[in-house]
């Protein structure tokens, strides 16, 4: 609890003297800091360890290096707690390749239907695990399409985006970002993407941050 309490500016014993001392510019922000991270590490029922924890601050507009979350959460005595296994979410297709990241983490549009992003994962629901793909479109931050499925295959997220395509009518040659996981870089999945014009984007090869507003939703579906 001591440690908590420094590393939250928080006086433990009441000491006027210790209020009464002027903290420096970086260790006010470090304060400031801690407080949002043990809410996130919390919120999030302590699973989450200072790599999705950095990637939340950043998709909630807080920006920090990754090194300055890991120290905090030392000093805070915050470690994630290990979750039971579950299957892969992401795993790339030998002999692919991705497309490059032209989202660039540029996680807002000018207008409805000119950049989307697109990722999956998986749920525990009363029938075991199940795989969801999800599209949001960056300019409102709603799902255009989804699907869920036993596999976390090109039938799945090619779903995701037919539904999408039903609903939206996307600009002329729109982004549609993901990451290189084997459903993505499918023949199958690729040839509909450029049958209907629209641009792929990918994420350079495990940086969850070049995908970090799907991370966010995720996180939030998953509460």
């Amino acid at each position: 609890m001591y440690t908590i309490c420094r590393v939250l500016e928080v006086s433990v014993s009441g000491d006027s003297d210790w209020h009464k001392r002027e903290a420096s510019r970086h260790a006010r922000e470090d304060g400031e800091l801690a407080r949002q991270i043990h809410r996130i590490f919390y919120a999030k029922r302590q699973v989450y360890g200072s790599p999705r924890i950095h990637a939340e601050l950043a998709a909630q507009g807080i920006h920090c290096s990754k090194e300055r979350v890991a120290r905090l959460m030392r000093e805070m005595e915050l470690v994630a707690k290990r979750r039971r296994n579950r299957p892969v979410s992401t795993v790339r297709r030998k002999g692919t390749l991705g497309a490059p990241n032209l989202l660039n983490r540029e996680f807002s549009a000018a207008q409805p239907n000119a950049k989307w992003v697109s990722d999956t994962t998986y749920v525990w629901t009363a029938e075991g695990w199940l795989y969801v793909a999800v599209i949001l479109d960056l300019f409102s931050r709603l799902v255009v399409g989804w699907a869920m499925g036993a596999s976390n295959d090109e039938e799945l997220v090619t779903l995701a985006l037919e539904m999408a395509l039903v609903g939206r009518s996307p600009a002329k040659e729109m982004l549609l970002h993901s990451d290189q996981g084997s459903p993505y870089t499918s023949k199958g999945y690729l040839a509909r993407v450029a049958e209907v014009g629209i641009v792929v984007s990918m994420s350079r090869t495990g940086d969850c941050y070049d995908n970090a507003a799907m991370e966010s939703f995720f996180s939030t579906l998953k509460g």
